[in-house]
């Protein structure tokens, strides 16, 4: 899944679009009352989405298994999106079940992308350094 990358990317940069345009009407209005949504677009969705991207560019190996990935792509990037919408229903209606329900999704996008990272760690180690993985080594 060369694109998969890509994919983080895009999905990343539609949120930071999202981000800047958010601060800079809440700049304009002098209305900061959403500011959490801002943050959580710009955080979730720019840096992390971005980071995870460039993770599986330089990791290819965790994109191999095609089911995985995918999972852990649609977990994360829509969380990433429904998050914040849920952040602003919680402070505009008092209705915090959407951003409690996409918190949980983007906690199992992470533990799985965790689980993913661990894997490839434990399959390349042996084969890096010829031997069982060692956490410490002493020299």
């Amino acid at each position: 899944m060369p694109k998969l990358p890509l994919w983080f990317l895009v999905a990343a940069a539609t949120c930071l679009l999202g981000g800047v345009c958010m601060g800079i009407a809440m700049g304009i209005a002098h209305d900061f009352r959403f500011s959490p949504v801002h943050a959580h677009l710009n955080l979730l969705g720019w840096t992390s989405l971005s980071l995870m991207g460039l993770t599986y560019r330089a990791y290819p190996e965790l994109a191999e298994r095609r089911v995985p990935a995918l999972a852990q792509f649609i977990l994360s990037a829509g969380a990433a999106v429904v998050f914040p919408v849920g952040i602003w229903l919680a402070i505009a209606h008092d209705a915090p079940g959407l951003a409690i329900g996409a918190a949980l999704v983007w906690l199992a996008g992470v533990v799985l992308f965790l689980a993913r990272l661990i894997g490839l760690l434990l399959r390349r180690a042996p084969a890096e350094c010829g031997r069982a993985p060692v956490l410490l080594a002493a020299e």
